[in-house]
């Protein structure tokens, strides 16, 4: 898949602009000048809402009443193209066509998103890297976001009925139920997960391996309250109920539930250590990068759609060795990157490089 233009009008800062790209595409430019605002464009036309977190509504231009979005794009073995309109809410056509809600757009166009808020993923908890994996497993398997939505159920169920026991103690046999439903589902999540790492971990060493000159190696552990590796759905299953039923009186005078794919933890090494507490936060940067990359390449793999690279403000904190890579070493796939410095845009052997400045760009 391939973004060959976009149109662009009243959004955020940019009043209006039409560009064509290229396979690498450098947008750079002073800050606050409307460089992630592209990206932020682009990303809209995977169906997904801002991955800034913002409303539709903060997405038009100050002062006018709605925005308007094209693009042209190869996807599928032709040239299609697509529109979104936001005025209070988003609306999204495909060929002409109008959707009945812009996640229609998803079957289409994919992407992936660096943006310097992912540094989370090895800055700080578990949850991050949960999010991490689960959003990546959505984009890859079509019943994903059920069983998560139906694990995410179970369990507001069952810490409801704890809390509720724990002056009721009658009511105790329906935790078992609530066990069941609760392992069966988390199971699914563990399976999944499990094969995911498994899968990223070799693409994204290599990646890794790639921003380090080969001198740092990247290590990926998938841990939870029991070991996943090489685990099936059924053993996972029966593994979680043993583990709800050991700390059942545990989690009754908590309140909450102790044990389940809802505490996993991706852990991220360097060289065996740490890239949490050991890292540099050029390190951590390239783990995220490396991760991201890595997860554009497996969706490729695995489901034959090209996904988008958009790489807001990669470039900060890295070495030139880091930064070369990822300017001319990376071939697969189409990437956007956006950068301050314009140093670093004339170190790039091949591609497109767009100006941004005061909300207007320019193709060089």
């Amino acid at each position: 898949m391939k973004i060959n233009r976009i149109e662009i009008e009243n959004y955020r800062n940019i009043e209006k602009t039409a560009l064509a790209f290229d396979g690498v595409n450098i947008i750079y430019g002073e800050n606050a000048q409307g460089k992630t605002n592209l990206l932020e464009a682009l990303y809209l036309f995977t169906g997904a809402k801002s991955f800034r977190g913002a409303a539709d509504s903060e997405l038009v231009r100050f002062g006018c009443d709605n925005a308007r979005l094209k693009t042209e794009f190869f996807s599928r073995g032709r040239k299609q193209n697509a529109e979104i309109v936001i005025k209070g809410k988003r609306t999204a056509s495909l060929n002409g066509i109008k959707k009945s809600s812009p996640s229609a757009l998803s079957e289409e166009i994919k992407a992936v998103v660096f943006s310097p808020a992912d540094l989370y993923m090895v800055k700080d908890g578990p949850a991050g890297r949960r999010k991490f994996e689960d959003a990546a497993l959505c984009q890859m398997k079509a019943n994903y976001r059920a069983v998560l939505k139906e694990y995410n159920r179970c369990l507001m169920q069952r810490n409801v009925l704890l809390k509720d026991l724990y002056k009721n103690p009658e009511l105790c046999d329906l935790l078992y139920i609530w066990n069941k439903n609760l392992a069966r589902a988390g199971a699914k999540i563990i399976y999944q997960r499990e094969q995911y790492t498994r899968a990223l971990l070799p693409l994204a060493r290599d990646i890794f391996s790639g921003l380090s000159g080969g001198s740092e190696i990247l290590d990926l552990k998938l841990k939870g309250c029991f070991a996943y590796e090489g685990i099936s759905t059924a053993q996972a299953e029966e593994m979680l109920i043993k583990e709800l039923e050991t700390k059942q009186s545990e989690d009754i005078v908590s309140g909450s539930t102790s044990a389940g794919p809802h505490r996993d933890d991706l852990e991220i090494l360097i060289n065996a250590k740490t890239a949490r507490i050991f890292g540099s936060q050029g390190q951590q940067r390239s783990c995220v990068l490396a991760l991201k990359l890595a997860e554009a390449a497996l969706l490729r793999e695995k489901t034959g759609s090209e996904p988008v690279a958009l790489l807001d403000d990669v470039m900060s904190e890295l070495d030139e060795k880091r930064q070369d890579y990822i300017l001319n070493s990376i071939k697969e796939g189409q990437i956007f990157i956006t950068c301050c410095d314009k140093n670093t845009v004339l170190r790039m052997k091949s591609g497109k490089t767009i100006k941004m400045e005061n909300g207007m760009a320019a193709g060089d």
